[in-house]
């Protein structure tokens, strides 16, 4: 997902500097949304693998 991320970010530059104003705007709308998509799921699985983490061996 970060992949896309960025992939939609680099599309959004280019655009921008080719002067395609709307289509920098949408790439760059798309790409906040997945890179913070990508932030929250990483979260959620850190949190959910740390409540599910085994005990030490003794």
């Amino acid at each position: 997902m970060l992949g896309w991320a960025i992939t939609f970010f680099i599309i959004a530059i280019i655009a921008a500097v080719f002067g395609f104003g709307g289509i920098a705007g949408a790439a760059t709308g798309i790409a906040q949304f997945l890179f913070f998509l990508f932030v929250v799921l990483l979260v959620i699985s850190l949190v959910a693998g740390a409540l599910r983490g085994k005990a030490p061996k003794a």
